[in-house]
């Protein structure tokens, strides 16, 4: 097993994600705890030693199965991270009784990590008024002990990301961002990195597989990967990409099964970093897996300022290509869901003087009329 150092703790390059665990008649909210058991087992004796929940996974039993199951252990013999649940702007005034109950709920009396849940553009405002008495709270709990380290998820822009920092930076241990090798272009992952790098702060990775999409690859690129390292496993790209990132300390993965356990551990027994041909030719095999697929909008906000509605429209192109691309998910929506509903792209009337100033020629009405009945 990889390991990284952060302060005088060594954790596990390979994090545990439980959003993923394996389920009962495929209902989500059944976790099959035996097979979790099975999995954690593995993953403890093969050197994974951080394990990452959260109070709204398996819709609220994964912190309950987490807890059940690593009390199995010595509670010295791994570190445990949850998190606030801001993502949900109807627990913000419930910090107390929410950090209560995760604790209970993991049989714990600390977390080693604990993070404000996915900060983004529908909770930044509640996250930064100190009325809510978020930060205060946990800032508590950090110097009586029940916190070891404090830092933040965020699906966020690269815009909240710079407004939690500004107010909260100084205090953060670490941060956790969706990375891989897709994002690190098409979401600004590369550029997040380097706001985070600039606080002083680490990073860990989720979805460093977008949630399985990086498994697996069309044939004719699996084929180009295959030229470079024949025996190297398709997932095992996104991975060797991660371990190139020098801020990146803990990869989360989220395990369904025994078998990617397995799999993954494999692949962190050593680093095999990529070198530079492997790299490019993996942006480039990236680049090309949305190319075709977005609008390509540059952000010169031609269209702005002649959009009669005053609509963000190359905010919601963004939007747009992230959920096309997707195939639907929360990004987008949670975005949208931050704004008036004025500034939606409902609010498009059709008058198509935007498309005139466009330099790309992107049917932005069109676009506009797809997105919301996606959202449906």
């Amino acid at each position: 097993m990889i390991y990284r150092d952060f302060q005088r703790l060594r954790l596990s390059a390979l994090g545990f994600g439980t959003m993923r665990l394996p389920v009962i008649d495929g209902e989500y909210a059944k976790i099959d705890e035996s097979a979790a058991a099975e999995m954690f087992d593995y993953a403890i004796s093969h050197g994974v030693n951080y394990f990452d929940t959260a109070w709204g996974y398996h819709e609220g039993n994964s912190e309950r199965a987490v807890g059940k199951i690593l009390s199995a252990y010595p509670r010295d013999s791994f570190y445990l991270a949850s998190k606030f649940p801001g993502y949900d702007l109807a627990n913000i005034d419930k910090v107390e009784e929410i950090f209560e109950e995760q604790l209970k709920k993991c049989r714990v009396d600390h977390f080693d990590f604990y993070l404000f849940h996915n900060v983004c553009e529908l909770n930044i405002d509640a996250y930064l008024d100190e009325k809510h008495g978020i930060f205060a709270y946990l800032k508590k709990q950090k110097e009586n002990g029940r916190i070891r380290h404090l830092g933040f998820s965020a699906h966020g822009s690269y815009a909240v990301v710079e407004r939690f920092l500004k107010k909260y930076g100084e205090f953060m241990e670490f941060c956790q961002l969706q990375i891989n090798y897709l994002d690190w272009t098409f979401q600004n992952a590369k550029e997040k990195v380097e706001l985070i790098k600039s606080y002083g702060i680490p990073v860990w990775v989720m979805e460093p597989l977008r949630g399985g999409k990086l498994a697996s690859l069309s044939a004719e690129d699996e084929a180009k990967l295959k030229a470079l390292r024949p025996d190297e496993r398709i997932p095992a790209w996104a991975f060797r990409f991660l371990f190139g990132i020098p801020e990146v300390k803990v990869i989360l993965s989220g395990m369904s099964d025994f078998e990617q356990v397995k799999d993954n551990i494999r692949t962190f027994e050593e680093e095999k970093p990529l070198g530079k041909e492997e790299r490019t030719a993996l942006l480039e095999l990236a680049e090309g897996m949305y190319r075709n697929s977005v609008l390509p909008c540059t952000g010169c906000r031609y269209c702005t300022s002649h959009c009669p509605r005053q609509l963000d429209i190359p905010e919601i192109i963004k939007l747009y290509n992230e959920h096309r691309f997707t195939g639907g998910g929360f990004i987008a929506p949670m975005a949208l869901n931050a704004l008036p509903r004025e500034k939606w792209p409902s609010a498009c009337i059709g008058c198509r003087s935007c498309e005139k100033v466009c330099p790309q020629q992107i049917p932005v009405s069109k676009m506009m009329k797809d997105f919301m009945q996606r959202l449906q």
